[in-house]
């Protein structure tokens, strides 16, 4: 299901082509695709990204895109990995209590959020003492179809992305509540759904068991 065919739908299903509704569609779906990466976390939704630490600079920026870490990785100049710790600020501030303390990070914490001209930044402790590869592996806001014309919720999870966008379309319009209650209830199962394939795409079947869905 393309962005064209999405909003037909909404058309068809609404029973109105109404100019302020019509105008609203890309924020219905929006709202929609902010919903269901907020709920599930597929691996299509993670990324790969590798930047460079700035020898006394304890701070590296997060990508514009970002939701949250996955993993975060320093590369030292053998090729070898270190896998960072998740720590609070204040844990890496105490630890570490002067920005002078160099050497190969061991902790990163979230220092701030998004921001004026800013994407965020990360903090590492100790402050890198080298220009270390770092490898972030995050889970990332996919671009709207709206603006794409098509994507993976439009390819592979229509009902997710059709209930979802229904349910915004429909509370804009104040309609009636039987029909709202059964759109939530076909919204729910295909979130079951993703969720399913959530918790498959996290497990090896031949270790971990066969998963039963009742």
């Amino acid at each position: 299901m393309n962005y064209s065919e999405l909003t037909q739908l909404l058309q068809d299903y609404c029973q109105t082509t109404e100019t302020s509704f019509v105008s609203n569609i890309p924020n219905f779906v929006r709202q929609a695709e902010e919903r269901i990466y907020r709920r599930v976390m597929l691996p299509e939704f993670r990324k790969n990204a590798t930047t460079t630490t700035t020898a006394s600079n304890q701070y590296i920026a997060r990508p514009t895109d970002f939701l949250s870490v996955f993993s975060l990785a320093v590369v030292d100049g053998s090729g070898d990995y270190t896998y960072l710790l998740d720590k609070d600020v204040n844990f890496i501030r105490e630890a570490y209590p002067s920005a002078s303390t160099t050497g190969l990070p061991k902790y990163y914490g979230i220092f701030d959020g998004d921001g004026t001209g800013s994407s965020g930044n990360f903090i590492l402790g100790p402050t890198p003492d080298d220009a270390y590869t770092v490898e972030l592996h995050y889970y990332y806001d996919p671009p709207s179809i709206v603006d794409t014309s098509t994507s993976w919720l439009g390819d592979n999870a229509e009902s997710a992305l059709l209930y979802g966008s229904l349910i915004e379309a429909y509370t804009y319009l104040k309609g009636d509540v039987d029909l709202m209650t059964l759109y939530r209830q076909r919204y729910q199962e295909a979130m079951d759904r993703l969720f399913n394939v959530d918790i498959r795409t996290k497990r090896d079947d031949y270790r971990d068991g066969v998963v039963r869905v009742d």
